[in-house]
């Protein structure tokens, strides 16, 4: 007699689970709070030493020289932007890029519908192994303000139970779909909504050139990009937007350096 596979085990095993409604199963939080949809920048605090300074012939001293340096050193290291990837994951392009992020040792965040995490939860452990932020992005990806508090804790609640099942983590970020946030889920669940500050509108275009020009053209510092890992173009221009703002000194982050104090 042929046994079922390892996939087919784990959704027997997570149906089983997820018939009852999940409340209050989350862990509690201290600090949870609600993030705004743009970060701030954290402000440079410089001091100035006493004491006779030589000019050179230039009119330029060796503190400011000094200064120079470190400044520009410390705004290189101050470039940080976080990918976000929503709606997967995608059994035909998730693990397409996540082979990218591996051979250019980035780690990225990814929003999670549950009702698919469920049915590939080998992706998910992969995430979670090689060092990705994983995030929550509903069970059924439903506008949380149009529904009932009873719906909304299952919306939350089911999908963090199928992460924590794959990874023994609880997921402490949630992605609102389409950004629409209802603060009744902060306090009662205690989980942080992370927003985005860079869209290109990737869902509605799939043109890898003007998904790359749009965020390489918009990014600052401390920026969260939204894309996501189910179209072929947008695993195409990730990658390539990782090439280019690398190149221009960004360093890659997950969401979660970004919107914690």
């Amino acid at each position: 007699m042929k046994l079922p596979g390892k996939r087919a085990v784990f959704l027997l095993y997570a149906c089983a689970l997820l018939l009852p409604v999940l409340a209050g199963s989350f862990r509690e939080q201290a600090g949870a709070g609600k993030v705004t949809a743009k970060t701030e920048a954290p402000v440079r605090e410089t001091g100035t030493g006493g004491g006779t300074v030589e000019t050179g012939a230039g009119g330029r001293t060796a503190e400011t020289d000094a200064g120079s340096k470190a400044e520009a050193q410390e705004d290189e290291k101050s470039r940080q932007v976080a990918l976000t990837f929503d709606d997967g994951p995608s059994p035909d392009w998730t693990p397409k890029l996540l082979d990218g992020l591996k051979e250019r040792n980035v780690r990225a965040t990814f929003f999670l519908i549950g009702m698919y995490a469920v049915q590939y939860p080998e992706i998910v452990e992969r995430m979670d192994r090689e060092g990705h932020l994983i995030g929550n992005h509903t069970y059924h990806h439903v506008q949380l303000d149009l529904e009932d508090e009873e719906h909304l804790r299952r919306e939350i609640g089911d999908t963090d139970k199928v992460i924590y099942l794959i990874t023994g983590k609880h997921t402490d970020y949630v992605r609102p779909p389409f950004g629409v946030w209802d603060e009744r889920l902060e306090e009662e669940l205690q989980v942080m909504p992370v927003l985005w500050t860079v869209d290109p509108l990737d869902w509605t275009t799939e043109n890898t050139d003007q998904i790359v020009e749009k965020v390489v053209t918009e990014a600052e510092d401390g920026d969260i990009i939204l894309l996501h890992d189910c179209y072929e173009s947008s695993v195409e221009a990730a990658l390539r937007i990782v090439d280019i703002l690398r190149d221009e000194g960004f360093a890659f982050v997950t969401a979660d350096e970004l919107v914690l104090p």
